[in-house]
């Protein structure tokens, strides 16, 4: 009971100065720590006790104005759990009973035995002070109660939303997986009763071409829902290192425009911009947004790429003639298999799993930046990745080129489908 019977705090109420002034001496030096407070009418006792919650409070039974026993009833509808215990003089036995009856917690006859005393008013504040204990233990598990409930409820939730998620994602892979493996089988049929038949090479080329198009597809939503699955765990690497941003997309363009593909324009400038970023990432961005930008573009229109650096950010945008993007739509464009309600394909490719914008913005904060876009209904848009550029820093304590802050563009490239079948 150690820690129980630490500092309780008492209130004596008497209209006996001399008592007043002598017990609480007595019980101070019995009662290490003890904490008391007088009141010389129950008047100026009922006040303390509003703003007061007592360990036990020791009160006459008689005295001017209001008695003891009023004063009982009206200290339970204040304080219903604090003991009460009543001074009685000798011969006062109805009233101490009538004391007991009404709630009182012991009652002390004069003289007082003090031992008596003391050990029944430790009972008293042991008493007061466990309740009290245990009105803090239920009031925190019902607080710990609610949490779990909060907690139950939120774990509910997401496993609602991971099976919504779950079946929405078979859904969207079946289809999508279905159709290129479908056209993969039907190919192979084709090639098996053309393959012995005289002049069946240009035929059977085509055939290998569609087949190694609908192999690609595959392997993009193969890639997009690993690279889902590792930015889910966390475990999404970048190999970032210091690069010309200028020149990394000069040669992905290139690439991309080789042999039969796209035309392409290039009007070089400014200088190189450097970054620190994964070059086979930055070129997957650049992709998934080149992509995007073709499916929902009329075929032949213009697919515009800038680079500018303005300060110590490199702007990388791709901007489209298509079809844009309804504003409800736009805080949505990132998120997991959202395809805008609007998002109808103008040149026959695959809509897609709706996870290459969500793959790119994982990409784009990777490498320390962020990915903006800006677009209207039927005005086209315009995504902007934005990266930090390479700070040297020998060199970060040098004077800075004021014009060097404000925008400056570097390179422009323009690409041009001319073809719906190409890939």
């Amino acid at each position: 009971m150690t820690d129980v019977m630490q500092h309780p705090h008492l209130l004596i109420v008497d209209d006996d100065v001399a008592l007043l002034q002598a017990l609480p001496q007595a019980l101070r030096l019995r009662m290490l720590g003890v904490e008391i407070d007088t009141a010389d009418t129950a008047f100026t006792a009922l006040e303390l006790i509003q703003q007061c919650d007592y360990d036990a409070i020791i009160s006459d039974i008689k005295m001017p104005e209001m008695d003891g026993l009023t004063l009982l009833d009206k200290i339970h509808e204040l304080r219903p759990d604090t003991p009460i215990l009543l001074v009685t003089g000798h011969g006062e036995h109805e009233l101490a009973v009538l004391a007991l009856r009404g709630g009182a917690y012991d009652f002390i006859q004069k003289p007082i035995d003090r031992d008596y005393f003391v050990a029944a008013l430790r009972r008293a504040i042991q008493i007061r002070q466990l309740r009290r204990q245990v009105q803090e233990q239920q009031l925190a598990l019902e607080m710990h109660a609610k949490s779990l409930e909060r907690l139950i409820q939120k774990r509910t939730n997401e496993l609602v939303e991971a099976n919504a998620t779950k079946d929405k994602f078979i859904t969207i892979v079946s289809h999508e997986l279905k159709t290129p493996l479908a056209s993969l089988k039907g190919l192979a049929q084709l090639l098996q009763r053309q393959v012995d038949k005289p002049d069946s090479a240009e035929l059977v080329k085509r055939g290998l071409v569609d087949m190694e198009r609908s192999i690609t597809r595959v392997n993009v939503l193969v890639n997009d829902l690993l690279d889902t699955s590792l930015a889910e765990t966390n475990m999404f690497v970048v190999h970032r290192r210091r690069c010309d941003l200028v020149a990394l997309c000069r040669e992905f363009l290139a690439e991309y425009t080789a042999g039969a593909g796209p035309n392409l324009s290039f009007d070089f400038t400014g200088s190189s911009i450097e970054v620190e970023a994964d070059s086979n990432r930055i070129c997957q961005v650049l992709m998934n947004l080149l992509s995007n930008a073709r499916k929902y573009s009329p075929k032949g229109s213009p697919i515009t790429i800038t680079l500018q650096q303005s300060g110590y950010e490199a702007l990388l945008s791709v901007r489209d003639m298509g079809i844009g993007i309804a504003e409800e739509a736009l805080p949505h464009i990132f998120n997991q298999f959202y395809r805008a309600p609007n998002a109808e394909v103008l040149n026959g490719a695959p809509a897609g799993l709706g996870l290459g914008l969500y793959v790119t913005r994982k990409i784009v904060e990777r490498h320390g930046g962020r990915i903006e876009v800006q677009s209207t209904l039927s005005g086209g848009s315009i995504f902007t990745v934005i990266l930090p550029v390479y700070v040297d820093v020998s060199e970060a304590h040098a004077n800075v080129n004021v014009d060097a802050l404000s925008p400056q563009t570097q390179a422009v490239w323009t690409v041009a489908h001319q073809q719906a079948s190409h890939s």
